[in-house]
């Protein structure tokens, strides 16, 4: 009976020792996240953890009462430093770093199966727990939660995708470290520069020769300009010339007026907003002196959030950025 009562103890003391390295390697916010989304496992445990203070309690004062009787009852079968030795190294290694390093592994599962136990305990130990909790609750306050950086995000996204037990796949991955970093980023970085922009003066007339130009570009939206291009005057869109009777009328007679201009150092999320706001797809973007530095879309933005280039069967070249500097390069001209 003796031993039946040590075997039983010692399975009490590592239940406690693991649950309790168990439950709190599980973070509240983690638990509730889960739940929410409809783990079971995770709903059981999230109704304990989220009283962080009377479930330390209740398996602290658990595992010692259970960890007392124990030394207790090996006392009785043997006695001075040999009952100490055997104490020891069960407590130790059965009771603690056995269970530990089994919890710490499947904490979730195991926990989960085991949270009838805890409510039983929890019921028994509640007068004594219960005090000591409160003042816990008053001295400490509430726990704090978890908050990543958009930096740890975007780490733990990369993690993800790395790992083969996620379900986080390459294309995901880029476009969520997309969105976390785009509304860092300014107009400048994402413009078509002035250099590489098609714009056609304010009276260029409408003939079949413009009109052949203009479909040959594949542009929706076209920037007019009166004397140069730091003069913009609309914006020529090319299904108007659908719906208009364009002969014998200028590029500029049918273009819309409703010009908006955007500065270099704009933040692209401020960006987005305002293309959603002003319903329009194209900006026509002013360095800080009012000269026309070069146009943004609406379609830039996007290719920031997704991580890509969006190339359709008109683009000759991804990144025109890129082509003005080769061009520059090409002039022999070179910045600092």
């Amino acid at each position: 009976m003796e031993y039946l009562i040590i075997f039983f103890l010692l399975a009490l003391s590592a239940v406690f020792s693991g649950l309790t390295l168990g439950f709190f390697s599980l973070n509240k916010d983690d638990l509730k996240r889960k739940a929410h989304l409809g783990d079971k496992d995770a709903k059981a445990i999230y109704k304990l953890r989220k009283g962080s203070n009377l479930l330390l309690c209740t398996l602290l004062i658990g595992n010692v009462a259970v960890n007392s009787a124990l030394s207790i009852f090996l006392g009785s079968l043997t006695s001075g430093f040999l009952a100490g030795v055997i104490a020891t190294v069960l407590i130790v290694i059965v009771g603690e770093i056995a269970p530990q390093a089994v919890f710490s592994r499947y904490a979730m599962t195991l926990g989960a199966k085991l949270v009838w136990l805890v409510n039983i305990f929890r019921l028994v130990l509640y007068p004594v727990c219960w005090p000591m909790a409160k003042i816990l609750d008053k001295a400490l306050g509430e726990e704090f939660p978890v908050v990543y950086t958009k930096y740890e995000l975007m780490k733990i996204i990369e993690e993800h995708e790395d790992s083969d037990a996620s379900e986080i796949d390459e294309d995901e991955e880029r476009i969520v470290k997309g969105a976390l970093s785009f509304s860092e980023k300014k107009v400048s970085q994402i413009m078509t520069p002035r250099t590489e922009m098609y714009c056609l003066p304010f009276d260029t007339p409408l003939n079949d020769e413009t009109i052949a130009k203009i479909g040959a570009t594949g542009h929706s939206r076209i920037p007019i300009y009166r004397k140069n291009r730091d003069e913009i005057a609309g914006l020529l869109y090319v299904k108007d010339l659908l719906r208009n009777n364009w002969k014998d009328k200028t590029v500029g007679e049918v273009a819309r007026k409703d010009v908006i201009f955007v500065e270099t150092d704009k933040k692209l999320d401020e960006l987005l907003d305002s293309f959603r706001k002003t319903r329009h797809h194209l900006y026509i973007v002013l360095e800080k002196f009012g000269g026309v530095a070069g146009i943004v879309t609406i379609e830039d933005v996007i290719e920031e959030i997704i991580g890509a280039e969006i190339v359709d069967e008109f683009d000759k070249y991804a990144d025109l950025q890129e082509v003005a500097r080769n061009k520059l390069k090409k002039k022999g001209i070179h910045t600092i």
